[in-house]
């Protein structure tokens, strides 16, 4: 597993997994793509919003749009790890190795109805503070009603189930 900050060169890539990010979606956002077949993107990568992208054997695994706000707050706002790279935890290495790059107070939010993403995240966030985070409710007023899993990153935390 190798993870590359996206930059200009890399860009195009990082929109080609996007896309079926997008369509995986779907049917839970309720996009439907535009008259050249291209899905809008929720996140542009801007500002305070930096995108990664996960290798595996030297090809594009997956993204990651991350938000960094002043005191250490970090959001995830896209994550996506292509089906073929799934159920080997390339997802759960990908994530965890982003959460000990930028130590802080994280939240990640799952729509409504995408059941896989909040079973995929309440493990992952599991397994990486040891149980030690907090989860809850609300609506949110961009994406309606979400999960949300909160918790704290730091070179402290001791990782299970780590490589």
């Amino acid at each position: 597993m190798k993870i590359k900050r996206v930059d200009r060169t890399t860009a195009h890539i990082y929109d080609n997994l996007c896309q079926a990010y997008e369509a995986e979606f779907s049917p839970l956002t309720h996009k439907q793509p535009d008259a050249d077949g291209w899905f809008a993107k929720d996140t542009i990568l801007d500002g305070n919003i930096t995108g990664y992208l996960v290798y595996s054997d030297n090809r594009p695994a997956g993204l990651a749009a991350i938000k960094q706000e002043p005191q250490n707050e970090l959001e995830v706002c896209e994550f996506y790890v292509v089906p073929f790279y799934r159920r080997n935890k390339l997802g759960q290495h990908f994530a965890a190795a982003l959460f000990d790059k930028m130590p802080g107070h994280w939240q990640i939010k799952q729509i409504e109805g995408a059941n896989q993403a909040i079973a995929f995240w309440r493990a992952v966030v599991t397994d990486y503070t040891s149980g030690h985070y907090q989860e809850d409710s609300y609506n949110d007023p961009y994406w309606g009603k979400v999960t949300r899993q909160t918790f704290m990153a730091n070179s402290q935390v001791k990782k299970s189930g780590s490589e």
